[in-house]
């Protein structure tokens, strides 16, 4: 059995050091209900979004595909701010996949961090 995804005390403060140079930011979190531990690591992010003041809604089950991932809705780069978020969790070894999703809704989101089942 595999051991649930969470980020640590120590790993949600580091994250909130680095993301605090980016107010006003809008993200969305969705999660694959499918995963067991996705809803309980969607929440770990959204904690962090509250507390450094970005708009975020609660996480929302849709299918994603597997893993952890940023998706960008128009254009092909990732805001500054996801690029932050990717290089901090990858001093933990969580890796971060970036997709294009141009056919996704219209939302204001700067991007979406979505969590699928164990890659």
């Amino acid at each position: 059995m595999l051991t649930p995804r969470k980020l640590t005390l120590h790993q949600q403060a580091v994250l909130i050091q680095v993301l605090l140079v980016f107010p006003g930011q809008h993200v969305d979190v969705c999660y694959d209900p499918a995963a067991s531990d996705a809803l309980a690591y969607a929440q770990n992010f959204f904690a962090i979004f509250k507390v450094i003041g970005w708009t975020v809604h609660a996480p929302s089950a849709r299918a994603v595909r597997p893993g952890l991932s940023f998706v960008v809705t128009g254009q092909d780069m990732l805001p500054p701010s996801a690029e932050a978020l990717r290089d901090a969790l990858r001093i933990y070894g969580i890796e971060v996949a970036t997709g294009c999703d141009p056919g996704r809704e219209t939302t204001s989101a700067d991007f979406v961090l979505a969590i699928g089942s164990e890659a």
